[in-house]
């Protein structure tokens, strides 16, 4: 066979390759969430994924975070960015915060752009949000490594959050406070999505820095029945390095006795 046909040859082949390929990963993305077993026991990973009701991609990512809620080991938190707002719909859940936070992942996983949907596993793991098994992937990753520190939600005495001695990242750790609600359902009127009733899962309502880790035992109070008093769903602490790090240690507790 002529050099020439044999590249014709190798062309075909990458050719029918590619498709397969293609084909192969698009299949497995319409697949039921499956998880490796165990996945979670050491301590949970936190899934957070960046949305918008404003974005007609984002429906797909919204609802694998619905899955991921229902996990057990699995931390899911949904944070709405405001960027899409100005294109018909504003997101009655996005806040610039949320924006800003995942500015502050770019920036540390060495990103051009922030985006949507954007799924961030443990702080370390940037993948799209709507990539199923590339999802699952990164979090049976994460699920491997010890978090540095225990983290303990106490609801006696109004609510306490207690951290155990660890050894802290260079520069401490920022504890942060997240509520959020458990499922909300809208009905879009306008942009990309008008005419969709979309479903949102564990979506948070507030993020706050109760204060930082130096790898000493620790503890912060919570006012747990305010959060319970503003309807919210679920509580959660993350503890984490610097802004935008890697997620070293994180508890949630449910806050409504609902399930998922």
């Amino acid at each position: 066979m002529s050099a020439l046909a044999l590249a014709a040859a190798a062309g075909l082949a990458l050719w029918v390759a590619e498709p397969a390929r293609e084909s192969q990963a698009a299949a497995e993305d319409n697949q039921p969430l499956q998880l490796a077993e165990g996945t979670g026991a050491k301590r949970p990973v936190v899934v957070e994924l960046y949305t918008s009701q404003g974005c007609s991609s984002c429906p797909p990512a919204d609802e694998l975070l619905g899955e991921l809620a229902a996990q057990p080991g699995v931390l899911a938190l949904s944070f709405h960015v405001d960027y899409w707002d100005y294109i018909g719909w504003k997101d009655p859940f996005a806040a610039a915060q949320y924006t800003e936070r995942q500015r502050d992942y770019a920036a540390k996983l060495g990103l051009r752009y922030i985006y949507t949907p954007q799924i961030v596993v443990d702080g370390r793991h940037d993948v799209v949000g709507s990539k199923r098994r590339a999802v699952a992937r990164a979090i049976e990753d994460s699920a491997k490594s010890a978090a540095a520190v225990t983290v303990t939600l106490d609801e006696s005495d109004g609510g306490r959050v207690l951290l155990s001695a660890g050894t802290a990242p260079a520069g401490g750790a920022t504890v942060w406070l997240v509520t959020f609600d458990d499922s909300h359902r809208t009905d879009v009127a306008r942009g990309e999505n008008s005419g969709r009733a979309l479903t949102n899962s564990n979506v948070v309502r507030e993020l706050t820095a109760l204060g930082s880790w130096a790898g000493e035992e620790k503890s912060f109070p919570l006012d747990l029945a305010a959060a319970r008093a503003e309807g919210r769903g679920g509580c959660a602490v993350i503890v984490q390095q610097g802004r935008g790090g890697p997620i070293i240690g994180a508890a949630m507790i449910d806050l409504d006795g609902a399930e998922g």
